[in-house]
């Protein structure tokens, strides 16, 4: 019987020095944002509910969504949804084989950074400030 050899492949496990393309770190962050938006869902079920059961309830998210420690965290979430939905039509438009190539993917990558910072800053400017 033939012995088999087995081929040394090259392992790099320290995370910290693998540098991971722009594309790459774009869905990673899809991930990420998609987990936090799903994680906080009940949360927002929550302040949602009360602010539309009664006018008491509604002064009292309102005075919840007052604090600065609510409002980075809603603003994380502005920041997760935008980031989500940019990252989630280029996903789409890869599936459709569009901008699949090099170049193509990183710019994409690029415009997903490039749209949904300004949004989310926008939206935060117009909605908790």
């Amino acid at each position: 019987m033939a012995e088999m050899t087995i081929k040394k492949r090259p392992k790099n496990l320290d995370l910290t020095t693998i540098r991971l393309p722009l594309p790459g770190k774009v869905s990673i962050l899809h991930r990420v944002s998609g987990v936090g938006l799903f994680l906080c869902l009940p949360l927002l079920l929550w302040l949602f509910g009360a602010s539309v059961a009664s006018p008491e309830g509604f002064a009292g998210v309102k005075a919840i969504a007052g604090m600065f420690l609510v409002k980075v965290i809603l603003a994380g979430l502005i920041w997760a949804f935008m980031h989500h939905f940019c990252a989630g039509i280029r996903f789409l438009l890869l599936d459709l084989h569009v901008g699949i190539e090099k170049e193509a993917a990183n710019k994409s990558a690029g415009m997903v950074l490039a749209v949904s910072l300004p949004l989310t800053a926008i939206l935060v400017w117009g909605i908790l400030l």
